[in-house]
């Protein structure tokens, strides 16, 4: 008999959900909201080491990657976990703790936003 169990997956409470970012820059200005949530985003990414992150997470295996898998970046784990918090805050990643470990993902729907933002033609 297998000990493994089968979890369900949550969905983030509205709440927590980070509201799509803004409509492309040549449609119209932003709004001073929109600006400064979309700030915070760009800000969030600006940081080498939270990049760094953001492409480890984004670009792993099955679209989530556990803290132990990622946190070889060149600083101490509390830095790679306060880093890993200011994404989470910005609304970039979010996470999910199983056992003693927490697991990240892209919150695909913020990053089509951002995209979709920046499209200019």
């Amino acid at each position: 008999m297998s000990n493994t169990k089968v979890l369900p997956l949550l969905e983030p409470d509205a709440a927590e959900a980070v509201p799509p970012c803004c409509p492309p820059l040549t449609e119209r200005p932003l709004s001073a909201e929109e600006a400064e949530r979309t700030a915070a985003m760009f800000k969030a990414l600006g940081d080498p080491v939270r990049l760094r992150l953001f492409s480890l997470v984004a670009s792993h295996e099955g679209g989530e990657a556990c803290v132990c898998d990622i946190s070889d970046v060149g600083v101490s784990q509390p830095t790679v976990s306060h880093h890993l918090k200011k994404l989470k805050e910005a609304g970039l990643l979010a996470s999910e703790r199983r056992g003693t470990w927490v697991y990240y993902r892209v919150e695909p729907s913020v990053v089509a936003a951002m995209a979709q933002m920046l499209k200019i033609a």
